[in-house]
Parts: C-alpha cells; structure tokens; sequence
C-alpha cells in the first residue's frame, strides 16, 4: 500500500498538504515576532510580566499537545483518517489569533491589558495544537521511504517559509499602514487571520485522502508514551530540534527590539524578516539535493553550525550600524547580508530534522509493532511549542535584566547603554549559545542512524 500511496503524490497532493504551513508558520512566527513587543511598547505592559504572558499559554500547549496526539491516534484507528481534528483547529485558531490584538480601546495599558492577550493567546494555542499534532503525524504515513518524505518535507518547508514571510513581512507592513497602535494592531490581526484561514481549511480538504494506520488498536496517552519511551533516537533528534526552535525564537523575539533601538527603524523588522526567510525558501531546493548526495545528518549539522556562526558574527555588524556608530550604512548592509546567510541555514534546520522525524516513527513501528505516529509528533510538537514559546520569555528576561523600560510607542522612553548591549546579545550571542549546545545531539543522532557525520 504504501508504494500505491507514493505513487499518488502529485504535485496537487504535494502542495495541498504543504500549504497547511503557511498558516502554522504565521502563528508560528507572528507571537513571538510581534506579541511581545506590542505587549511592552503598545500596552506598555512591563516585560517581566509581558514574558510570562507568552509562556504561559505555551506551557499549556506543552501538556496539551501529548494529548491530542493520543487522541489523533485514536480518531484514526477508529475512522482511518485524521480530518476532524484539522478542521477543529483549521476553524478556530484565526478567530483566536485575531483576538490576540483587538484589545478593545476601553481596557487600560499596563499589567491590567496583559489579561485579553493573555486569554486569547491560551485559547489560540488550544487550537493550534488541535491542527498541528495531527498535521505533523501526516507525512509518516504518505508516504514509506526518506527520500519520497524529504520531497514531501521540501514542500513543507516552502510553504512555511511563505507564512514565515507573511509574519515577518505582511504583519509589521500593515500596523504600519493602518496607523501603528493598537489599532493598526487589531486590523493586522484580522488581515492575517484571514490569510492563516484560507491555509488552514484548504489544507484540510486537500489531506483527506491519506490513509492513517497507526496499529492494531487504540492506545491512550500513558500507553502511548510508554511505548515511545525506548525510542532512544527519536529523544535525541527532539532535543536538538527543540534547542534550535529556542534559539530561532529567541532572535525572532528580538528582531523589532533591534530594528527599533540598534537600526534606529522599526520598519526595518519586515526588511530584516524577508532577508532571513527569502533565502530560506530558495535555499530549500539546494538543501535536498545536499542531504541525498551527502546525508541529511551530515547536512544538518553543517547548517547548524553554520547558523550559529553567522549569530556570533551579527554582533559587530549590528554595532557598526548603530545610531552614531560612523559606519552605519556599511554595518546595516553587513547585517542584512548576514542576516540572508543565516535564513540558508535556516530552511535545513526545518527540512532536516522535519523529514528524519518520520524515520523514528518508522523505527520505532518495527519494533512495537505500533506505528504511533500521533503520539510522537504530540511529543514533538510539545517540545516544539516548548522552545518557541520559552524563546520570547527567555529574550524578555535579559531585556529585564538589563534594565529595559517598556513604554507606549506615543510615549518612548530613552533606554539605558546597559539596556541596548542586553538586547543585541539577547539577538545574537544567546542564541548562538543555543545553536551550540545543539550540536552534539544532532551528532549523536547521527551516530545511532549509523549515518556518518
């Protein structure tokens, strides 16, 4: 059967299950890029107490998504198919997202408007889990081979990288052009929300026809765990993946902070955002010719390097273009240029570990017998949802640490010396850092799928 499906995907199939990921990249990618700084500079919510807004609701999302994942697997021994759970999500996570930023005008700013946010971020995290634990579950079983996943996987990632664009430069484009605030704010959610609606439904109609077989019987969560817990190279690659999903949220959380403060423009975080992702998506293509001629372990762990270099060498980059800095124009050229280099990196850590996911599940079926592909991606989507969600409160703590003040955009606030060096390594350094510590489990991944590296 599974060479039957193969042959079934077309480039129609391909692309609609790949579209599904232009809108888990704009909520991806937007909370983290945005929310945190509309907390602190359009509210004027402080950032300690704006950091604990975004993980909060993602702590959630963490216990959550085990759960859907079991009950994915259970829909699908029951009923072959995992749509009901995509269309759950695929219909309220932009209506929830959208509430993110209408804060009607009569709540106030300050730790009192960090509540509506708060609350909708919660329920648009319930619903993100609803479409992506089952979403991600998908590939494993469209197909049986690496080769024909990383085709599938390349898609995927395309796709993303549009959402990501779509984050990074549609979103901030439209505050600006509905007149910034908290209006410009709310009509940017409802635009995007609109656009994560067409991505989300046609992707669930588009899925319909893939098979699901996840075993023999149904398994709830603790069974299904305890299955999964010997599956020792699955744990390996989540961790690496996890690690980096924390530095790229890290650095996303800091991208407006730079823009505004090191760059002296806020308009420059779409400019920065299409720099790191135009690439990415061109770069996909050349990604895959490289993991088949070389691995995709060798592959990833290149990229990951790579990454982590070009982070550490932001940090005069960025100085040389600050405000005052002499050389500012040659420093913002040298900053978006790396800026570029980074987002190639960046489409491998995507591609990579997203299509060598499958193979645990494939792994792991022949030696259970049960191949529990809900399970595993709840946990990975919970490690995932994890490191984006940490990211931002990570990144808002050392702009507390270093004596960052939020203030209303109406009202700025000169920031201390200490303050601007926190958030360039904040941007930089820290996740650089991050990058690095993954590096010896994506290595050891590599060793056991016997894969040189």
């Amino acid at each position: 059967m599974t060479h039957a499906v193969e042959r079934r995907l077309g480039r129609d199939r391909l692309l609609g299950y790949g579209v599904g990921s232009v809108g888990t990249g704009v909520f991806s990618a937007v909370p983290g890029l945005l929310l945190l700084y509309y907390l602190t500079d359009v509210l004027g919510v402080p950032a300690s107490l704006a950091g604990a807004v975004l993980v909060a609701p993602k702590i959630w999302d963490v216990l959550l998504n085990p759960l859907v994942g079991a009950a994915s697997d259970r829909e699908a021994v029951r009923t072959g198919r995992r749509t009901r759970l995509l269309a759950v999500g695929a219909a309220t996570l932009p209506v929830t997202f959208a509430l993110m930023f209408a804060v009607p005008g009569g709540l106030p700013g300050g730790a009192a408007g960090a509540l509506w946010p708060g609350a909708a971020f919660l329920l648009a995290a319930t619903a993100f889990a609803c479409f992506q634990v089952p979403y991600v579950a998908l590939p494993a079983e469209m197909a049986g081979t690496q080769a024909a996943r990383t085709r599938i996987m390349s898609w995927r990632v395309v796709c993303l990288t549009v959402g990501i664009l779509v984050a990074g430069g549609l979103a901030p484009a439209v505050v600006d052009l509905a007149g910034g605030g908290r209006a410009g704010y709310a009509v940017m959610g409802v635009v995007v929300g609109a656009v994560m609606a067409a991505a989300l439904a046609a992707a669930t109609l588009a899925t319909r026809w893939v098979p699901s077989r996840p075993g023999p019987r149904q398994l709830g969560l603790v069974a299904a765990v305890r299955l999964a817990r010997g599956n020792l190279p699955f744990f390996v690659l989540l961790t690496a993946f996890v690690t980096q999903a924390l530095a790229v949220a890290v650095m996303l959380a800091g991208a407006p902070y730079v823009a505004s403060y090191r760059l002296g423009d806020y308009g420059l975080t779409s400019v920065m955002f299409v720099c790191l992702v135009g690439p990415s998506m061109l770069a996909v293509p050349g990604w895959a010719w490289l993991a088949r001629r070389h691995g995709p372990v060798r592959c990833y762990l290149a990229a990951s390097a790579g990454f982590c270099a070009v982070a550490f060498a932001l940090i005069p980059a960025i100085a040389a273009a600050g405000p005052g800095a002499g050389a500012g124009t040659g420093g913002l050229v040298a900053t978006l240029a790396l800026t570029a280099l980074a987002g190639v990196c960046y489409a491998a850590l995507q591609l990579l570990p997203l299509s060598l996911l499958p193979d645990t599940v494939h792994a792991d079926a022949a030696r259970t017998g049960q191949a529990q592909s809900g399970a595993f991606t709840g946990l990975w989507t919970a490690g995932e949802t994890a490191g984006l969600a940490l990211g931002p409160g990570l990144f808002a703590l050392v702009l507390a640490g270093s004596g960052f003040v939020s203030a209303p955009t109406e009202s700025p606030v000169p920031q201390e010396p200490a303050a601007l060096t926190g958030l360039l390594l904040g941007f930089t350094a820290l996740p650089a850092l991050l990058m690095l510590i993954s590096l010896p489990f994506v290595a050891w991944y590599g060793r056991l799928a016997k894969e040189p590296v």
